[in-house]
């Protein structure tokens, strides 16, 4: 697929075809009603020989319109420009949320920046969706918009998985409940925790499990604190590892870190970006009560992860 990340109006070119079929929504998380909503985009796109083009928004909307309430990420901008290309084909138009765009009406951000700016044909949107000041732009509004101003919408159903809607905050709930395995179901693809490698205290060296500390986004939402199998990409190469989310009893700074132990690497990290992907809970974070204790039980963790793998790597044979 061909994706194109632009950030603002300001830098949006209308495309050589004459029509657009277009989406608009936060998509966090990216997950299988999203995905529906993209597939059926670019299904349309082809079929009509049209511009594909995805509107989301940065910061997310509810940093605004609700700031006591601001829910934690599944998927920051970093890891958006990741991965919406696996799932999206076309551009994908990058909306600063500021107090103008929170003021818009759904009739004014419609017609001044859908129609006129990007030249919007069709919309399509989840089922679920509603856009403008206060929300008022639901689906029959973006109808009766569409009739005054010459463009369809189409509604996508909801993706239903064991009875019930997918949605992010049905993600974010299982996340926070340690469901991970079923977070990871309803996303449709592996959780991604983006960012740069920072240095920590050395303790994962010193006991031979060097980590990658990875200095990531405040907003994002983390997986419960403990141990996880994981693995990440370093230059180009899966990775397979352990990792770490949590505090660390042995650091006097009193902060949830992420550390990945990758195993069959050796090499500098350091100020590097990285993406690491926990797949499965291992156990609970705890106190030890000495650095050997804690050493035991870390060749533990990687004995127990190894098994995981190994008892996956059969089930595909």
């Amino acid at each position: 697929m061909s994706c194109t990340f632009v950030n603002g109006l300001e830098n949006f070119k209308r495309g050589s075809k004459q029509n657009v079929i277009a989406t608009v929504g936060t998509f966090d998380g990216i997950h299988l009603g999203h995905q529906a909503i993209f597939s059926l985009v670019r299904q349309q796109s082809i079929e009509t020989g049209s511009d594909a083009v995805l509107v989301t928004f940065q910061p997310h909307p509810r940093t605004m319109t609700t700031p006591a309430n601001i829910p934690l990420l599944l998927t920051t901008i970093e890891e958006k420009e990741q991965f919406v290309p696996d799932f999206f084909d076309g551009t994908v138009l990058i909306l600063e949320f500021n107090a103008e765009l929170m003021q818009m009406s759904a009739e004014e951000f419609v017609l001044d920046i859908l129609v006129d700016k990007i030249g919007l044909n069709k919309l399509i949107v989840g089922y679920d969706h509603a856009l403008g000041r206060d929300r008022s732009g639901n689906i029959a509004h973006l109808r009766k918009l569409g009739v005054q101003s010459g463009f369809e919408v189409e509604v996508v159903e909801p993706v239903i998985v064991d009875g019930e809607a997918v949605s992010s905050s049905r993600i974010r709930r299982a996340i926070a409940d340690n469901r991970f395995r079923e977070a990871i179901k309803l996303l449709g693809h592996e959780y991604a925790i983006y960012g740069t490698v920072e240095r920590g205290i050395g303790l994962g060296k010193q006991l031979g499990y060097p980590t990658a500390n990875v200095r990531y986004n405040h907003r994002k939402l983390l997986p419960q604190e403990g141990v996880y199998a994981c693995w990440s990409i370093i230059e180009g190469v899966p990775v397979e590892g352990m990792m770490f989310i949590g505090r660390n009893h042995f650091n006097p700074a009193d902060r949830v870190s992420v550390e990945a132990n990758l195993f069959d690497f050796s090499g500098d990290l350091y100020d590097k970006e990285i993406t690491v992907f926990p797949t499965h809970f291992m156990r609970e974070n705890r106190r030890f009560d000495s650095i050997d204790a804690l050493k035991a039980q870390i060749a533990q963790d990687k004995i127990d992860v190894m098994r995981i793998r190994q008892e996956e790597n059969q089930k595909c044979r």
